[in-house]
């Protein structure tokens, strides 16, 4: 009987793991439609309204599960330097990782690509979702990729802390 019961948990936590591993690296996730002149902008040095660059070879992921799960990835004929001139650099320098099969997105070598100096990070959209970020990063052999950041406002609220004087409201819940 011990026996038994020993196969029947051994059996039951391989099924429940391998569950776990499918839902976080497949399940949750979708294809994004594709929104033609939408899904690459970038915010002026201004601070006026997110405009869309130019871009093609769109793909991106998404889930409702969190907020931070956006990846994105692109080509662009424009220049990082000339996009540099125009648009709000963004401090973040560390690309949240992507599941392997989405393969165009690789935050280790984007991350490299930062450090170096062979790409730049955009401000997209601040506070997309609050206390959320949009950033965009763009190399020198014109590969783009977009994913998702907490702001300064954003870890401390998703942290359960005060956010302080120097963030907007909170949303009122549903």
């Amino acid at each position: 009987m011990g026996k038994f019961l020993s196969i029947i948990l051994l059996v039951s936590g391989l099924i429940a793991g391998a569950a776990m591993y499918y839902l976080q690296v497949y399940g949750f996730y979708d294809e994004v439609a594709l929104n033609p002149g939408q899904d690459v902008i970038l915010t002026p040095l201004d601070g006026s309204a997110p405009q869309p660059i130019e871009y093609s070879d769109f793909r991106a992921i998404d889930a409702d599960s969190s907020p931070i799960r956006y990846r994105a990835c692109f080509t662009t004929t424009q220049s990082r330097e000339e996009l540099a001139q125009l648009y709000q650099q963004a401090t973040q320098k560390h690309p949240r990782n992507a599941p392997g099969w989405f393969d165009c997105f690789d935050a280790d070598a984007l991350g490299e690509a930062l450090a170096d100096g062979s790409a730049t990070a955009f401000v997209s959209v601040k506070d997309l979702i609050y206390g959320v970020d949009r950033i965009v990063a763009v190399t020198d052999k014109g590969q783009g990729f977009v994913w998702h950041e907490f702001n300064e406002c954003g870890r401390k609220a998703y942290n359960g802390h005060a956010v302080g004087p120097n963030c907007p409201p909170r949303p009122e819940a549903n």
